[in-house]
């Protein structure tokens, strides 16, 4: 059995402040009194007791203002595996018996060592990890260009 319900508007008809008490305070923010936590703060006795266990008050901790080194790392399974798309794009140089390749050129800057080194690269890079070091070098090959670590 269906209802037909009135709408609240029609029932007010009639009533002043439409349910809101007095005149004044269904007008935009006035009545609320602030957002949020506003008006718990250093004035009367409200509700101070109860923010002061609370890092409510003062400043804490500080950003840094110099942005941090974003890494994007690549395996040297990566490398091996589009090699040839590489070299067919010249993103990767053959000169005296090493395959020369800069990361950065890539979209990296990192070296990681998860795979098998067949060629001999000179790759260059500011970061590597040991291992990706360690297996180049067990290859015949070198990381130049890498970044003094603190």
């Amino acid at each position: 059995m269906t209802v037909n319900k009135r709408k609240k508007n029609t029932r007010q008809r009639g009533y002043k402040t439409h349910g809101w008490g007095s005149k004044k305070k269904h007008r935009g923010q006035g009545h609320r009194g602030g957002r949020g936590l506003a008006g718990t703060g250093k004035r009367s006795d409200a509700k101070k007791p109860s923010y002061w266990k609370e890092d409510y008050f003062g400043k804490y901790g500080f950003v840094s203002k110099t942005p941090g080194i974003k890494i994007s790392a690549v395996n040297i399974r990566f490398i091996e595996q589009h090699f040839n798309k590489f070299l067919s794009g010249k993103l990767v140089s053959h000169e005296g018996g090493f395959y020369i390749v800069e990361l950065e050129k890539l979209g990296f800057n990192k070296l990681l060592g998860d795979g098998k080194v067949s060629m001999k690269f000179r790759i260059k890079t500011p970061y590597a990890s040991k291992a990706a070091v360690e297996k180049v070098k067990q290859a015949g090959g070198e990381v130049i260009g890498l970044a003094e670590s603190k």
